[in-house]
């Protein structure tokens, strides 16, 4: 059963935007945060909650709410604070959207109608490129490297599962927007709340392409993963499946890796297991760029450091250990390198923190994003020149 509980709202403010709402309220029954040292239950307590607005309706203080406090009590790093669930005081009012016949969360109790965005001609293939992200946290990094070298190219964004579903939740999506870095967001599948509501990701990317006048896109997951410690239990295979789409449309694909010199893990240290599984289960080779001129954690220039999976004869310095059991399946995709600026990128103000860690603690994880991003920009470069090849050879 879903872990709901009563409570009072003592104090509501929006959080970056109207969409979504920091919600402070006195929970009946529910348990403090492990955090703060209290394991007993306790008759009221004070959290604070996030509401999505689009979804229940903004909230007072005084209003009487429903809110699950499961994630939080778990203690869960992804997902893991109390969400207001239903407004009892002035959350019932909603009237839905009439018009429409296509639900998004379908078959739950937050099933709410949309307006798809879906395309009724199908034209393909769709010549422009796809990136495919890993985490939300790369982003910001490749969207700014992609309009460094493609100033003047529209660059739209499609979400889909594997983080967080809601398209509010995002800090990052409203300042790219603001910015002029990212030209649009669509929702597919099970997320929502986007500027416009897909409901797979093949009708986003097609849409964003084909009718809304994207150069390029990219899919991945919201903020936050699910994660199981397995190899495919977590929200990384997500990337699988929006490569898919996108290759199945026809776009040059694109999958920006996701690497990291300072995980404490040390199956995402170097070439997460994550990137390096979707790069094995793939079903035809893509597009992964390499930060040039970066360092692995033990020292090796990444290229060289990917001797094992390439088959490239040992050097006198020790070789980055990766774990690899079919090699030829990773080495078949098109490896790049792309040069990197991360003062730069430091130097743009925008969002640079993946689970904790800046720039200074993890340069490889934004380095390789950054690579995406120029490597996305060349991709579309050369899908242009070839146009403008065959209209001259018209």
């Amino acid at each position: 059963m879903l872990k709901l509980r009563r409570a009072k709202v003592i104090d509501a403010r929006p959080v970056d935007g109207p969409e979504q709402q920091l919600v402070v309220a006195l929970v009946d029954g529910a348990f403090e945060p492990a955090a703060a040292g209290a394991d007993a239950q306790v008759s009221h307590s004070r959290r604070a909650a996030i509401a999505d607005v689009a979804l229940v309706g903004a909230s007072e203080v005084g209003d009487e709410v429903i809110v699950n406090v499961e994630a939080l009590d778990l203690g869960l790093g992804s997902g893991g604070f109390d969400i207001v669930h239903v407004n009892l005081s002035r959350g019932l009012d909603g009237q839905g959207l009439a018009d429409a016949n296509v639900m998004k969360l379908n078959y739950t109790s937050l099933q709410h109608a949309v307006q798809p965005v879906e395309d009724e001609k199908l034209e393909l293939p769709l010549s422009h490129p796809v990136g495919v992200l890993a985490l939300h946290g790369q982003l910001a990094a490749v969207a700014w490297a992609f309009a460094q070298t493609a100033p003047e190219r529209r660059l739209g964004y499609v979400q889909t599962s594997g983080g967080a579903l809601p398209g509010g939740h995002s800090r990052v999506v409203g300042a790219l927007r603001k910015r002029g870095l990212l030209a649009g967001h669509l929702t597919a599948g099970a997320a929502f709340g986007g500027e416009g509501e897909a409901i797979t990701t093949a009708g986003a990317v097609h849409h964003g392409l084909r009718t809304l006048g994207w150069d390029a896109v990219l899919c991945g997951p919201g903020p936050g993963i699910v994660g199981s410690r397995s190899p495919l239990g977590h929200g990384g295979m997500s990337a699988l499946d929006s490569a898919h789409a996108a290759l199945a449309l026809g776009a040059p694909t694109l999958l920006v890796a996701r690497m990291s010199s300072g995980d404490p893990r040390v199956r995402h240290r170097g070439i997460s297991h994550h990137t390096l599984t979707v790069l094995d289960l793939l079903l035809e080779p893509v597009t992964v760029a390499l930060p040039a001129g970066m360092r692995s954690p033990v020292g090796n220039d990444l290229r060289a450091g990917l001797g094992a999976v390439f088959g490239v004869s040992a050097t006198s310095r020790p070789q980055l250990e990766l774990e690899v059991d079919r090699p030829a399946r990773i080495a078949r995709h098109d490896w790049r390198r792309a040069i990197v600026d991360l003062p730069a990128y430091a130097a743009s103000a925008l969002p640079a923190e993946t689970m904790g860690r800046g720039l200074i603690e993890d340069p490889l994880f934004f380095g390789a994003a950054l690579a995406g991003g120029a490597a996305l920009a060349d991709m579309l470069a050369q899908d242009e020149h070839r146009e403008s090849r065959a209209d001259e050879a018209a």
